[in-house]
């Protein structure tokens, strides 16, 4: 058969491409080396049976806040959104736990002397939410509609962490910046960390961060339902290693990671094209271990329970510390750690009196080494006795994570480093957004703008350029 569209790759991105070019009238088929959908924001039982654990992504901000998603009827296909009783808490050794609450009035009261200047950087972005993330999940290279409230966000964005936290007096609001702002995968000393750290921020105090009921493979299974729903074909199990074993299309469309694609066979692309792919650079991996808990974590602080998801780290000169490691090809002995409880809050998750928790650290790409004892014995320091409650565990190095899911390259789950020359610099004006010099070509990958992050809007955005460039369709 032959099809308008063809899309490899049936992540987030992927299906979010194929569900917009179906939906403008392409016949779409989207292929997928995996025998199911989602890419890395899959759910399954890797412990024992009745334990349902998000393998890769679990916690979606950005899914909930996605302009793209949210334009699709999910909900007729099963996804419903659980909100934690707080999105985010970050414990510290003898002190109060910081919690990041919903309400933004909520957290500055908690955060005392530090509360007003929270307000004063994030209240800004909150208040006005469509506009700050439209902007931050389309190209960073394109004009902001809001030039005044994007302009607040660069003193975030040029400076590091360590830098944005001497506005802050106390533990708890320094530590909660330093715990967002490692999202980034960076060292804290680098600039575009306070950015992330900030988006993160924003996005809970304005929608939360949720997850859905079940798990991540909900998601991405509502996304395949309603592409299928439309008229879209599936085909799972198929890895493309040469674009010539495709179907003829009039336009195919890449969830592929850059250097994926530099190294297909026959892809037809320039010998320079493809050796300015393969210079991309992928960051640091994660070490993730899924646990089959026989309780709750038994936190020593009880106000961390009321989290979806933990920053198990210390304080931001800890985390500090923790984050440059992975940077300099080494593995912190006590990593900074980011975990979800999700079965606190959704029983869907375990058998009855039974819990379910993950856990993951920065590593350096392709590390191959157990650093399941490290992230255990930090969460021990916060929750004495959380391993006596451990019934089973999984624990995925780099390697095995990227054999799960080829585009998590090294164990790097955000499709690539995040670096001011790749997000902003020469390596990204050196490549051509998600059209490639093969006019029936198109990227739309993490390693596309917007960068990692399950939203679709890599795969949305690819597909509006296809449907522009290809179809003609110039309302788009």
């Amino acid at each position: 058969m032959s099809y308008d569209a063809v899309v490899v790759g049936a992540g987030p991105n992927g299906l979010a491409a194929a569900i917009e070019l179906q939906r403008n009238g392409c016949s779409t088929l989207l292929v997928e080396a995996a025998e199911t959908v989602g890419g890395a924001a899959r759910t399954e039982e890797v412990t024992l049976p009745g334990f349902l654990h998000d393998v890769g992504s679990a916690v979606h901000p950005l899914g909930i806040g996605s302009p793209f998603f949210s334009s699709l009827p999910l909900e007729s296909f099963g996804v419903e959104w659980v909100h934690p009783g707080a999105p985010l808490a970050h414990p510290l050794l003898g002190e109060n736990a910081a919690i990041l609450e919903r309400d933004i009035e909520q957290t500055a009261a908690s955060l005392g002397d530090d509360g007003a200047a929270w307000i004063r950087r994030f209240g800004p972005f909150v208040e006005h939410w469509d506009t700050f993330i439209t902007h931050l999940l389309r190209s960073p290279l394109s004009p902001p509609r809001s030039p005044l409230l994007m302009a607040r966000l660069a003193p975030l964005a040029i400076r590091s962490t360590p830098g944005i936290a001497n506005a802050f007096r106390h533990n708890q609001a320094r530590a909660l910046l330093a715990g967002n702002a490692a999202h980034a995968g960076t060292p804290l000393t680098h600039t575009l960390t306070g950015a992330v750290g900030a988006t993160l921020i924003v996005a809970a105090h304005a929608v939360g961060w949720p997850f859905p009921r079940g798990g991540a493979g909900t998601l991405t299974g509502a996304l395949a339902g309603y592409f299928t729903s439309i008229g879209g074909v599936i085909e799972t199990g198929h890895a493309v290693r040469s674009l010539a074993a495709l179907p003829t299309a009039r336009a195919t469309l890449l969830a592929l990671t850059h250097g994926q694609v530099a190294n297909l066979e026959d892809s037809g692309l320039s010998a320079s094209f493809r050796r300015r792919l393969g210079r991309w650079r992928y960051g640091p991996g994660a070490f993730k271990v899924d646990w089959a808990l026989d309780g709750p974590i038994p936190w020593s602080d009880p106000a961390v329970a009321r989290a979806g998801t933990v920053h198990v780290g210390g304080t931001l000169e800890d985390i500090v510390s923790s984050e440059a490691a992975p940077a300099a090809g080494k593995v912190s002995e006590r990593p900074f750690v980011l975990l979800a409880q999700p079965s606190l809050f959704d029983h869907s998750r375990a058998p009855e009196g039974k819990h379910t928790a993950w856990a993951y650290c920065h590593v350096p790409n392709g590390w191959n080494g157990d650093a399941t004892d490290a992230i255990e014995a930090q969460i021990e320091r916060f929750a004495p006795g959380f391993r006596s409650r451990v019934l089973s565990r999984s624990s995925w190095n780099t390697r095995r994570l990227e054999r799960w899911d080829g585009n998590l390259v090294g164990g790097d789950v955000n499709g690539g480093a995040l670096t001011l020359n790749q997000m902003v610099g020469p390596a990204r004006w050196g490549l051509p957004g998600y059209r490639t010099p093969r006019r029936d070509l198109y990227l739309c990958s993490a390693s596309t703008p917007p960068g990692g992050g399950v939203h679709g809007m890599a795969g949305y955005h690819g597909a509006r350029s296809a449907l522009k460039h290809t179809f003609g369709l110039t309302s788009v």
